[in-house]
């Protein structure tokens, strides 16, 4: 029954991505021109992962939890997945990146201002004003530059790609030969608006930028500058994937989402971690042993009342707090236990 799975949970890279089924024709996408694979994974991942991928080896997620995954891969289907703070809904998203070797995540953290334009594109329309009143005034001013080095309105589109630069979603959606992931963190977070404003794009797999589209007959090819750092063709305006990318749509419960964002998701519910995977995570970080080292710390995470809510970066700086204090004395112990129930206290009670 195993066979099918492209993301394995494993812990270690594979090809599995090349055995990916073509999707259904409801979600197939033909975007182009293919844009340049993505650079590697980049240190935030490493840390999400663990030193050195530590976590990678130790974790096996559940069958539960690979099976909507790789659900979600077949399907081309955002991933919503839902949990308390600290429960690896994040680190999901970097551990298939990881696994399937697609590179760099790209991170799109919601806050209550967040919009569906700044996960697209931003457009400085400021600073092209600014360039072009420079240029038009003293051409050569600016470095030393020649008068059409100077000038932006020399350039196709009079310049204007150099203004643009794709945010996280605009640049998962550009067209790839294998998907990108893209983490839409703490979407719960976001204005009422924003999941109702997500719809179209999640279903149509792609979006226009409207100051490249009135352009689209003098100029329609504009190079702009996408989230990874690197220039990208767009043509007459608009953005459509090729292989739709793997977005991972995380909350923490706080508000509940409109029936048409549910309908295009794939749901999962991590629930909170028991004591083995606590215990894998505690491996990953600090290294083998130090689960059965920290043992009575992790039991004092787990020992909670009902409904309390607690975060496993509290367990983790504990047990940092430990190592690096280097408490070995009894007289030091009452410290240690004070300190690990201060710094374990439920994130609901502020007293």
């Amino acid at each position: 029954m195993s066979d099918w799975l492209i993301y394995r949970g494993a812990g270690a890279p594979h090809d599995g991505i090349e055995h990916l089924p073509p999707p259904p024709p409801w979600r197939d996408f033909d975007g182009g021109p293919l844009v340049a694979p993505p650079a590697a994974l980049d240190p935030s991942s490493e840390r999400r992962l663990g030193v050195q991928h530590r976590e990678a080896s130790h974790h096996r997620p559940g069958e539960t939890e690979r099976e909507l995954v790789n659900a979600a891969l077949y399907l081309r289907r955002p991933l919503l997945v839902t949990g308390a703070p600290g429960s690896g809904k994040s680190t999901l998203a970097h551990s298939v990146a990881y696994e399937l070797g697609l590179g760099r995540v790209l991170g799109w953290p919601v806050v209550s201002r967040s919009t569906l334009r700044d996960g697209l594109y931003d457009y400085d329309a400021i600073g092209r004003l600014q360039d072009l009143q420079i240029a038009r005034a003293d051409p050569a001013a600016a470095d030393g530059a020649t008068a059409a080095d100077a000038d932006p309105t020399d350039e196709p589109g009079g310049g204007i790609g150099r203004y643009i630069r794709l945010g996280p979603l605009g640049t998962a959606l550009l067209p790839a030969a294998r998907p990108r992931v893209l983490l839409v963190d703490e979407l719960d977070k976001s204005d009422i608006d924003l999941p109702n404003d997500l719809l179209n794009v999640l279903e149509e797999g792609e979006f226009r930028i409207p100051e490249l589209e009135r352009l689209a007959g003098s100029a329609p090819e504009v190079e702009v500058l996408s989230d990874d750092g690197a220039r990208v063709t767009v043509r007459d305006g608009r953005v459509r994937c090729h292989a739709f990318p793997f977005i991972v749509l995380t909350s923490n419960g706080e508000r509940d989402f409109p029936a048409p964002l549910l309908r295009r998701c794939i749901h999962l519910h991590i629930p909170a971690p028991d004591k083995e995977r606590l215990a894998a995570m505690v491996r990953a970080h600090f290294g083998e042993g130090a689960a059965e080292r920290y043992e009575a710390v992790i039991d004092r995470f787990l020992d909670r009342e009902p409904g309390d809510v607690r975060a496993v970066d509290q367990l983790f700086n504990a047990i940092h707090l430990t190592q690096k204090a280097g408490w070995t004395d009894e007289d030091e112990e009452e410290t240690r236990r004070r300190l690990t129930a201060e710094l374990m206290r439920p994130l609901d009670r502020t007293r």
